[in-house]
């Protein structure tokens, strides 16, 4: 019985181990994707062309393009807002973090010079009517795209939402956020912005 406790003690203390291995890791190796990515940025803002006309969905790379149509049947694509600076946003009306952050959303699109789209996940959705619902509700008034087939979606890789990308005036990704945002950080990524 002794042995089978000693057994069970040792594989329980190499499982934890492990964990603590495998967490120390994967924090490590994000924190170094971290630094890569400010340093990026910095030799970015220095006028630095490396990179800026690859298209990608790391930082650094140009945001893949898409037309969608809005709500009101309005058609807008990525590549005619150059020269903005451009917040895009996937999101879902059941999503609760989602209906979290709309209302700073909201107003960081009426303090800021920043143009958001918010890309809707209508596919998962009951009906448009409950897309329109939820627009009254927060009272938005930045363009709702639709992705109806979340084709978008798909190929933006879209795990969590919300999830965000700003992206400069030059088309470039300077900022991934995978969960909801904040009015602060929000701004923050904003002034980052070149």
């Amino acid at each position: 019985m002794n042995i089978k406790k000693l057994f069970i003690t040792v594989v329980i203390i190499g499982m934890f181990g492990w964990a603590v291995y495998d967490l120390t890791s994967s924090s490590t190796s994000e924190d170094n994707k971290e630094e890569e990515n400010k340093e990026f940025n910095v030799t970015e803002g220095q006028g630095s062309d490396n990179n800026t006309n690859e298209v990608g969905l790391e930082v650094g790379k140009k945001a893949p393009d898409f037309q969608l149509t809005t709500l009101n049947d309005k058609k807008i694509s990525l590549s005619n807002l150059k020269g903005e600076k451009v917040m895009i946003n996937f999101w879902a009306t059941w999503c609760p973090p989602c209906r979290a952050e709309m209302p700073d959303m909201e107003k960081f699109y009426q303090n800021e010079d920043i143009t958001i789209l918010a890309i809707n996940l209508t596919s998962t959705e009951s009906g448009l009517g409950d897309v329109r619902d939820f627009v009254k509700e927060f009272e938005l008034s930045f363009p709702i795209l639709l992705d109806k087939q979340n084709n978008i979606a798909t190929s933006y890789q879209i795990r969590p939402i919300p999830t965000t990308y700003m992206v400069d005036s030059n088309g470039v990704i300077q900022h991934k956020a995978l969960g909801a945002m904040n009015y602060e950080q929000m701004v923050k990524q904003y002034k980052q912005m070149n």
